[in-house]
């Protein structure tokens, strides 16, 4: 589980992958961590889809057709996760098998392209877990120095935060 930091900080309602808490979103595990480890919530509750725009209708019932304008690629609609992808992707889907997907465009935001299609390439996965950077009750990170803070008082495994990658000395 990763803290990034890129760039300006999003305007809106959303994390749309530069003040964002990134996952394995395969991992059955990994919504339970988030939620009382990293964001000190109820485990039970659910995580968006950060996924790369070319791939959306294979993971979900959406159209192709989705433009820059889309409310998808803001974080603000529900589409159906595919019932054959369920068991993959479990820590997105609500208990009335939807989700609220986050389409990733190159031309929008390339950094956060990038790095879900390396994710890809590695797991063959193209999306990730994402949350906005903050802890319950806090504001989204701001600054290096609120996320520095962040990383230091909860269980993220690194923190990157433009060029730079902090990890937590392991014992």
């Amino acid at each position: 589980v990763i803290g990034w930091m890129q760039g300006r900080c999003e305007w809106g309602p959303r994390a749309l992958g530069n003040r964002s808490i990134l996952a394995n979103p395969s991992s059955p595990h990994m919504q339970e961590k988030v939620n009382v480890k990293i964001k000190f919530r109820e485990p039970f509750r659910p995580f968006a889809p950060s996924i790369l725009a070319e791939y959306a209708s294979e993971y979900f019932d959406i159209r192709d057709d989705r433009n820059s304008s889309s409310p998808e690629n803001f974080m603000i609609s529900v589409s159906k996760v595919r019932e054959d992808k369920r068991l993959t992707i479990p820590a997105f889907t609500h208990v009335d098998g939807s989700a609220r997907v986050h389409l990733v465009r190159k031309e929008v935001n390339l950094l956060y392209y990038q790095l879900i299609k390396k994710f890809n390439e590695r797991t063959g996965v193209p999306l990730l877990l994402n949350t906005s950077f903050n802890g319950r009750g806090e504001p989204i990170v701001n600054s290096p120095t609120d996320a520095l803070n962040n990383f230091l008082w909860n269980e993220l495994d690194c923190l990157v935060m433009g060029k730079f990658l902090i990890e937590k000395e392991r014992i």
